[in-house]
């Protein structure tokens, strides 16, 4: 288990420039879109925000949007990203947010959860700093997804069961979405797919991004780079799909978590 103080998260964050696939680059908008009309003269925070692609993307429909992370490489991208806009950028541990109660109106965690040491620890944390009707929307992959692999720094990946139990001990209203459905496939992509599991199983995935992104690159062919901010209709977007917190569910790759605290 790793220290997530320790850990160079700059080399596992998706930052402008490092290379991807298509539906890379289709996941890192659905994150933001998925809450942009949510996200209309709303106080908002991204925990974990890394570099901060989504942030301008937010700001030009909320009221004030702040990015906090925990790596301080990471958060200089977003620092010279955003010099001279109204967006603001701090350091953070999420287990221990250093803000006032009732101050946001939504919360984002997006892909970071399987890192976090305490995780109910930021739960918490979140029912406490959000405001009445407040929302905290986590994203992650779905560990239930047969092409699922784990990041090489994880602390532990939750199954949608596990996520409710967790988010219901201090949200009432729990809700989850499903995103990014597993298609059938052809011959060749069933093949890609069963080299990808052996080389989970055999440990062989590179730990940084760009190791990946040349192991994708030989697989999947040319890659595209990460932009610096995301823009209105950049890539296709479809609507998730709401499924139960019940059941584990190896459709889709990627499930949002929806909470409210009630007013």
């Amino acid at each position: 288990m790793s220290d997530y103080r320790l850990v160079d998260f700059s080399q596992l964050t998706e930052i402008p420039g490092v290379k991807a696939t298509k539906e890379q680059i289709e996941r890192i908008y659905h994150r933001y879109r998925f809450v942009r009309d949510i996200a209309e003269n709303k106080v908002i925070l991204e925990v974990a925000c890394g570099s901060g692609l989504g942030l301008g993307f937010l700001n030009e429909r909320a009221h004030y949007v702040v990015g906090g992370d925990i790596d301080r490489r990471n958060l200089k991208i977003a620092q010279e990203l955003y010099k001279g806009t109204s967006v603001d950028l701090c350091k953070l541990d999420a287990h221990y947010l250093p803000f006032s109660g009732n101050r946001f109106d939504l919360v984002l965690l997006y892909e970071a959860i399987y890192y976090l040491k305490f995780p109910d620890l930021f739960i918490e944390e979140c029912g406490r700093i959000l405001k009445k009707n407040g929302l905290l929307v986590i994203c992650t992959v779905n560990r239930d997804w047969k092409d699922f692999h784990p990041s090489p720094h994880a602390i532990r990946y939750f199954s949608i069961p596990e996520l409710y139990g967790l988010l219901g001990k201090v949200f009432h209203d729990v809700k989850f979405y499903g995103a990014f459905p597993v298609e059938e496939t052809g011959l060749s992509e069933r093949a890609v797919s069963l080299l990808k599991r052996i080389a989970v199983r055999l440990n062989l995935i590179p730990g940084t991004l760009a190791g990946r992104a040349y192991l994708k690159r030989l697989f999947l062919g040319p890659l595209v780079q990460i932009p610096e901010q995301l823009v209105e209709n950049m890539a296709p977007y479809r609507e998730p799909v709401m499924i139960s917190p019940r059941e584990r569910n190896g459709k889709f790759k990627i499930v949002y978590a929806v909470s409210r605290i009630l007013g």
